[in-house]
């Protein structure tokens, strides 16, 4: 079955009983016994809930993994998944990663032992070079952030299964209608379901797809045991927004690709980074491994002087974090999504001054054009 009709039948048939075609939420923090030593299936919500096994279940089956995980934030499952390695164990990282993902590796797990290494992940002979002795996983952005650099997953979980490494991919900013990393061989996939996969600005989630049943067991326990679960409510309003995920992303992608064609034709931009550009590096692998390029957009403009004009002149377009809505947002990503890398090592992988993020959404394109366009307008003017 087409991953879209799978999207849209998602908690379709979880109330046989009574036939619901929306998953009903279960906002109970436990469930009655039926007998000493029974159990329905179900006891206490933070070890197991039907809504939030609903979501589980379906974003198991939409990456073709045996078992799903649903957690309070896309950090919590990266959290939760660092709790299966131990002090002393050494992680590859992409290096132009989410700046949250980088103050959880380096500000918090560091302190307990845990040594990560960032490379160019889209480079897999850097990967192989810095793989050592007590390397035990890679940890890779399938699409970059900010830059929205292409991995090759096929070649680095091949990679990983030679040298016996856990491959797990964050899968973000494509997510299984345009990507599936367990297909191309990857371990685990982790997302911030806060973004496309609800994709309406309105709940914050995590969460993560495994491959291996044993593997899976053994994120169930530290799910379960650490406690950072998805609650019933927001667990429905994920499986809401993933029932549309094919339709916004079909609209986001076509708006990001006519928007990414209008920006690197004009005189105050002097770089566009959008993997669906066909002189953008990882064009023809993503091209070759997926079904899309998404929706994120990030581009340079001329001069550090035209920032703030854009970010706060822009009127259809909202100056905001977070991305992946139906609404288009931009955002300066040295100053908020990746402030806590330290700007040495921003600016040597060209998260500069001048480099702007757009999260493309779902209004008229003409319109989120017309709208940039004023805005660079006014420091034409000028």
């Amino acid at each position: 079955m087409n991953i879209a009709s799978q999207a849209a039948q998602i908690g379709l048939d979880w109330d046989t009983r009574t036939g619901a075609v929306t998953v009903p939420i279960y906002q109970t923090a436990t469930f009655r016994h039926p007998g000493l030593g029974q159990s329905t299936g179900y006891d206490y919500s933070r070890s197991g809930n039907p809504t939030r096994q609903a979501l589980e279940d379906g974003i198991a089956k939409l990456d073709g993994g045996c078992r799903g995980f649903a957690y309070a934030s896309g950090m919590a499952a990266i959290t939760s998944l660092l709790f299966l390695f131990s002090h002393g164990d050494h992680i590859i990282v992409t290096e132009d990663l989410y700046g949250g993902t980088y103050r959880l590796f380096e500000k918090i797990f560091n302190q307990y032992g845990l040594e990560f290494t960032y490379v160019d992940t889209s480079d897999t002979s850097a990967v192989t070079s810095a793989i050592q002795p007590n390397t035990k996983a890679l940890f890779v952005e399938s699409l970059t952030n900010p830059l929205l650099k292409v991995a090759d997953i096929s070649a680095l979980s091949a990679l990983c299964r030679e040298k016996g490494l856990l491959c797990i991919v964050d899968n973000t900013f494509l997510t299984p209608y345009l990507l599936r990393p367990l297909d191309l061989g990857a371990d685990i996939t982790v997302y911030s379901g806060t973004k496309y996969l609800a994709g309406h600005n309105d709940t914050v989630c995590g969460l993560v797809v495994v491959k291996d049943p044993e593997l899976a067991e053994k994120v169930y326990f530290h799910q379960n045991g650490a406690g950072a679960v998805l609650g019933p409510q927001d667990s429905w309003l994920a499986i809401r927004g993933i029932k549309t995920l094919s339709v916004r992303l079909d609209r986001q992608q076509e708006n990001a690709q006519t928007i990414a064609e209008w920006l690197t034709r004009h005189p105050l931009v002097r770089k566009v980074y959008y993997p669906g550009l066909p002189g953008h590096p990882g064009h023809e692998l993503l091209k070759a491994q997926g079904s899309g390029f998404g929706a994120m957009i990030s581009f340079e403009v001329a001069d550090p002087s035209l920032v703030e004009p854009l970010l706060l002149r822009t009127g259809l377009i909202s100056f905001a974090e977070s991305l992946g809505g139906v609404e288009t947002l931009i955002t300066f990503p040295e100053v908020q999504t990746h402030a806590d890398i330290e700007p040495e090592k921003r600016e040597k992988l060209g998260i500069n001054k001048v480099l702007l993020r757009l999260s493309v959404g779902i209004e008229n394109v003409d319109d989120l054009i017309a709208d940039l366009d004023q805005a660079f307008a006014i420091e034409e003017a000028a």
